[in-house]
């Protein structure tokens, strides 16, 4: 049964406008840190709140969620694979995610980080600050070209589409695969702007094709491990990886020995396998370049998104459904 006055919960502090939307409503608890599982599975299952405010790296499993005492999840984040979305809807949990975005900020670094490894960006800069920069020279931070090159895009969702648009500006050639492992034919109606711009292959030609190869899948049971060994040793050795998905659909043991062995010749990286710890060896290789998980980092983005999470869980603790809903069916 709801509280007179909805409790919120939220699991690290977020940017404004979504504290104050939530102070409006009813009272907010803000850890100061992100718990531990055992310290959110205790939150969740005290019956102090009804509604969690969470982050990514608040993993909400099937454990945690039988326990639960909430009405609601609110995900600080478009992406929702740390919840059990199943085991919450067979509880009755809403759950609700912040969608469409951050779509131009995400393809905004997935077009920085084929730049930033095409042309050493890194390592240049480190040269600089370092003292090494003799002077101009011939053969100096020799990189690839952009313009000319093949851009193949795992996923022709709304990210990957705005990073075509972003590719084709730059002179490149765009392929994608819709929905890689498996195919499916996208028709020019479907395409819309960039019908005759871009051409879609199956997902094995993909991947043979592409000078930089740029992943926007969600993370799901069939894109696990999508680029594996396998895929990776069928990748042109001058080809650069280039992942803002999720960190799991890449093997990022395979990837750490295929760089090493210069079996492609880089990697861009905005998301990790079992983040915030790095497979060993990748931070040692000086043909990656590594951020951390900031492609919607930018503060309009983060107030929008702050704002829709705040949204969610306030329709959620009102008994109401959130504007954004990822289970609508928890509420049948």
């Amino acid at each position: 049964m709801l509280s007179v006055e909805p409790r919120y919960l939220v699991t690290m502090p977020v940017p404004e406008p979504g504290p104050s939307l939530l102070a409006a409503s009813g009272t907010v608890t803000v850890l100061p840190e992100p718990p531990d599982h055992d310290t959110l599975r205790r939150l969740c299952a005290s019956g102090d709140f009804d509604v969690v405010l969470t982050q990514l790296r608040d993993v909400l499993d099937a454990e945690l969620l039988a326990a639960a005492r909430v009405q609601g999840i609110s995900n600080f984040a478009v992406g929702y694979n740390n919840i059990d979305v199943a085991a919450a809807t067979r509880r009755g949990i809403l759950v609700g995610n912040t969608p469409g975005v951050l779509t131009d900020a995400t393809a905004d670094v997935a077009m920085a980080l084929v730049l930033a490894t095409a042309r050493r960006v890194v390592e240049g800069d480190r040269m600089v600050r370092e003292g090494r920069f003799a002077g101009w020279e011939p053969e100096l931070l020799l990189g690839r070209d952009v313009s000319g090159a093949v851009l193949g895009l795992a996923g022709f969702g709304r990210i990957a589409r705005a990073t075509a648009r972003r590719a084709l500006g730059f002179g490149m050639e765009v392929l994608f695969a819709p929905r890689p492992p498996g195919d499916r034919p996208v028709g020019d109606e479907e395409l819309g702007e960039f019908a005759g711009r871009v051409r879609q292959v199956p997902w094995e030609e993909l991947v043979a094709r592409s000078d930089y190869l740029s992943l926007h899948v969600p993370l799901a049971e069939a894109t696990h491990h999508l680029v594996d060994a396998g895929v990776l040793a069928r990748m042109k050795p001058e080809a650069i990886l280039i992942n803002t998905a999720r960190g799991p659909v890449v093997d990022e043991a395979a990837l750490v020995e295929a760089l090493r062995t210069g079996r492609i010749a880089g990697a861009g990286l905005d998301v990790y396998e079992d983040e915030p710890r790095l497979a060993p060896g990748l931070a040692e290789l000086p043909n990656t370049v590594l951020l951390p998980h900031v492609g919607s980092a930018t503060v309009s983005v983060r107030r929008e998104m702050s704002r829709l999470s705040a949204l969610n869980a306030v329709a959620i603790a009102e008994g109401r459904m959130p504007p954004h809903p990822v289970n609508p069916e928890a509420r049948a």
